[in-house]
């Protein structure tokens, strides 16, 4: 088991109506924004309940929402060029895990010399980094907590990392009011990543026993949300406990590492602007299915939390219990079961897994891989 190192960054605040405070929090931070968020968070009514808090507060800021599906380093470096000549103090980011990759990709380069490719291609920044304030929106944001943001790299549609500084993100904020714009689909999509996001935090080789005690607790919120409380003791609302299943999931991640479905996703979404969840949620099953060859114990643990299994079933038995519940899962939510219903060939997706081998995520997956191997994923999932 990996050493345990345990750090406090950043602070996090979770509960019902935090967006309405936002304007008391980022008082600390300065008096001057740039407030990046998902351009459709104004057609449900979010855009506006952000501003208001900075408003009422009097806090000076300015709005950037020029963030289309498939945002890339040209959209981050136009808007690096409006923070700079901004002169602002800090960056708050509103929406999901690219809208804040992007805020957080700017915040780490605001103060260096250097072009913010050179960073995209391999440089560490060395300057203090702007603070971030970040709410994110969709439930789950498995880098939010790590010293990597994950940007589509717009010269060759590639997925690239670029470094960031510890301490970037001053505040977190998750409120669980945030999401429920979103449709049931997308709901049940989340649902099953933030699973998926959990368990193979718990397989990585990098687990510590911290990290398996948050996601342990993330997998049983998660059961709660999903199947109702076992306990007549526990009230807790299903979208707060959704949000903070999705809250501890990312913490497990950062404090262990992501997994082989997740980063074939984020391949995924970079190259053609599928939804992050969906794919997840298509290869989690065989992902499941592979580790039941070598950590057959922890996934049956797993399945029990979620009480896809019966607590005193065998280990074998748990895990095909495990996988099956994922499926159905799959099924009730009327989401498409493999990567050939999102119209894509084989052919592009070989690319993918290309994309994927190339990155430094490959030396932390839950067992020695390559990119043939998460081909052979795409396959069985094809």
């Amino acid at each position: 088991m990996a050493d345990f190192v345990f750090k406090i960054q950043p602070n996090i605040i979770l509960g019902a109506y935090t967006t309405a405070r936002l304007g008391q929090y980022v008082k600390e931070f300065g008096n001057k924004f740039m407030l990046i968020i998902d351009p459709i968070l104004k057609q449900v009514g979010v855009a506006e309940k952000v501003t208001n808090s900075l408003s009422d507060r009097k806090i000076d800021f300015f709005t950037y929402d020029s963030i289309p599906a498939g945002a890339d380093t040209k959209v981050a470096s136009d808007a690096l060029v409006l923070a700079r000549q901004a002169h602002i103090d800090g960056i708050i980011a509103v929406g999901g895990g690219k809208t804040v990759s992007i805020a957080r990709s700017i915040c780490a380069v605001y103060n260096e010399t250097k072009d913010l490719y050179d960073f995209v291609d391999g440089e560490v920044p060395k300057s203090a980094p702007l603070p971030l304030i970040a709410l994110p929106t969709t439930l789950r944001d498995n880098f939010l907590f790590t010293n990597n943001a994950p940007i589509v790299d717009a010269r060759s549609g590639k997925l690239k990392l670029v470094k960031t500084q510890t301490g970037l993100c001053k505040l977190a904020l998750f409120d669980p009011n945030l999401p429920l714009s979103l449709s049931e689909n997308q709901t049940a999509a989340m649902a099953i990543e933030i699973l998926c996001i959990a368990t193979e935090a718990y397989l990585s080789p990098r687990a510590t026993f911290f990290s398996d005690m948050i996601a342990e607790k993330a997998v049983e919120l998660l059961s709660y949300a999903q199947e109702g409380s076992p306990s007549l003791t526990i009230t807790t609302p299903k979208e707060v406990l959704f949000s903070q299943a999705g809250c501890m999931a990312s913490l497990a991640s950062a404090c262990s590492s992501s997994g082989a479905a997740e980063l074939l996703a984020l391949c995924l979404n970079a190259r053609h602007t599928i939804s992050r969840s969906l794919s997840t949620a298509i290869l989690f099953p065989y992902i499941i299915e592979d580790a039941a060859q070598y950590r057959s114990d922890r996934l049956a643990k797993i399945s029990r939390l979620m009480r896809s299994a019966e607590s005193d079933s065998s280990d074998a038995d748990a895990v095909k219990a495990f996988a099956e519940y994922v499926r159905q899962s799959i099924a009730k939510a009327n989401l498409p079961s493999r990567l050939k219903d999102l119209s894509l060939n084989i052919e592009k997706l070989s690319l993918v897994a290309e994309d994927a081998g190339e990155l430094d995520l490959m030396q932390s997956l839950q067992r020695s891989m390559t990119s043939d191997d998460l081909f052979e994923f795409i396959k069985k999932a094809f």
